[in-house]
């Protein structure tokens, strides 16, 4: 062997395939194994506390009433949902829209950025509960009154996080960009706007649980009822009746529609992220 191919077999990257288990990743197994026995175990103490001290249905169902109740009233509980997901999905629209608009704006002048900010900060630390009263007091239209306040919650995170995102392009950058006369567009659109791309990610995962939080929220202020009510009526409705199983079958509906709006978005980052952000690729290598 020659010493030229002994050099290029030396530097030549090794790419080591991992193993994998029914298709999937051994080193993945752990995260998804874990979870799931602690849940397992979970439900099983909790279905042991409700047996062996024999409480009643109406204080604390067990997890297989809760289940039963869930598919029994599924057709009461699916239009809802539908409800509360369009809510949800409106306000966090807005949030977008608005949010990564104002951040350039920001990102453009800094005068624009000390006059705005802060009443954005307003609005992220005023509690919800406590202007939703008001919102739809002064607001005619019902589910607009709970868009509002579920894009309340879901505002600031879009905004703080594509902002921070377009400020921490690299200096060096954009000073070559400005070496080579780019113009503020160009440099926007080339440089800040990808840069800020893992930061508007980040934010959008936080948004997209906190305006599903935000439409509940606005949902329990409003008490609205009949058939344009979401998931947190029916919540009320069945503590009204002490239909408790109920209640905790559309509180788990909730819960695993939020952690499904989390997994959609992280895997949208990671599919976004995967060929270029550090991040991503050192979870994919």
């Amino acid at each position: 062997m020659s010493a030229g191919t002994r050099d290029r077999d030396d530097t030549a990257p090794v790419f080591v395939q991992e193993p994998k288990v029914l298709g999937i990743p051994r080193s993945a197994i752990p995260k998804i194994l874990m979870p799931l026995a602690i849940g397992i175990v979970t439900l099983i103490a909790w279905d042991a506390v409700v047996r062996i001290n024999n409480i009643p249905y109406y204080i604390l169902p067990g997890p297989l009433l809760v289940g039963e109740t869930l598919i029994k009233d599924w057709g009461t509980l699916y239009p809802s949902l539908v409800i509360t997901l369009q809510i949800m999905g409106a306000a966090l629209t807005v949030a977008v829209l608005g949010g990564v608009t104002l951040a350039v704006m920001f990102s453009l002048s800094k005068w624009v950025e000390l006059s705005f900010f802060p009443y954005a900060v307003i609005l992220q630390v005023t509690p919800i509960v406590a202007i939703a009263p008001l919102i739809l007091i002064y607001v005619d239209d019902m589910r607009l009154a709970l868009l509002i306040c579920a894009w309340i919650v879901a505002f600031f995170p879009i905004l703080s996080n594509t902002t921070l995102g377009l400020n921490s392009a690299d200096h060096n950058l954009r000073n070559l960009f400005q070496l080579y006369g780019a113009t503020r567009t160009q440099e926007l659109f080339l440089l800040r706007l990808p840069a800020a791309m893992p930061f508007f990610l980040g934010g959008l995962r936080i948004a997209g649980g906190l305006s599903l939080i935000g439409a509940v929220v606005a949902e329990f202020a409003a008490g609205t009822a009949g058939a344009g009510s979401g998931l947190a009526y029916r919540i009320l409705e069945a503590g009204y009746r002490l239909n408790i199983p109920r209640m905790f079958a559309a509180l788990i509906l909730i819960s695993l529609t939020g952690i499904c709006i989390f997994m959609i978005f992280t895997a949208l980052q990671h599919f976004v992220l995967r060929k270029w952000h550090e991040s991503a690729v050192k979870r994919e290598n």
